[in-house]
């Protein structure tokens, strides 16, 4: 596939996801505030294409400043720190709507690999701490957009190593065409409407 039909692809699903959910966004923003002080949004720095940081949008779904003291830990189902109205925007991918507009500027695509966090780290079977470019298909992996959905967050079990999701994420490189992208964009959306993103691969 090529990459200005991924664009076209990305561009036209993700502007239509914007007008589509657009009367969402202020019942959301409201639960979100009612639920529980502090920012509707909630922005990240990640790892995009080429190796360049750029800022994740998400609604937030945790408490405010839910890492100060802490850093960044990856939240289990049951994390104290999840809000109420979260844990209902994170079981069904509703935090993530935002993304849409990250693909729609073209941070982000549809299906691609995840967006890591730069201070992300690998712990390897001596404890010892691996910086995520020094894992194997890290570079790889950054030669494609990262995704909002991909091989890896659908099929990789939720607890296995970044080693191991990298991976899946460089079959996805190999395998990509029109049809992986539409079947996975597919199967992501009737996931998301079984309400069972957050069983499925954990979050930050």
């Amino acid at each position: 596939m090529s990459r200005a039909v991924k664009r076209a692809l990305d561009v036209a699903l993700s502007g239509a996801g914007l007008l589509l959910s657009a009367p969402l966004w202020p019942i959301i923003a409201a639960a979100i505030k009612i639920d529980s002080s502090g920012p509707i949004f909630y922005g990240q720095s990640r790892v995009g294409e080429a190796g360049r940081h750029f800022m994740v949008l998400k609604f937030r779904s945790m408490v405010a400043d839910a890492e100060r003291g802490r850093g960044p830990l990856q939240a289990d189902v049951d994390d104290p720190r999840i809000t109420r109205v979260g844990r209902v925007l994170r079981a069904t991918a509703m935090d993530e709507l935002p993304q849409l507009w990250n693909i729609f500027r073209g941070d982000m695509s549809f299906v691609g690999p995840r967006a890591l966090r730069p201070e992300e780290i690998e712990v390897d079977g001596r404890g010892a701490s691996v910086p995520l470019d020094a894992i194997p298909g890290f570079l790889q992996r950054c030669t494609v957009p990262p995704g909002l959905t991909g091989i890896a967050q659908i099929y990789a079990p939720r607890d296995v190593s970044r080693r191991q999701k990298f991976r899946f994420d460089l079959l996805y490189i190999r395998r990509r065409s029109l049809r992986v992208d539409i079947c996975l964009i597919l199967l992501s959306f009737w996931i998301t409407m079984r309400g069972t993103w957050e069983a499925r691969e954990r979050k930050f």
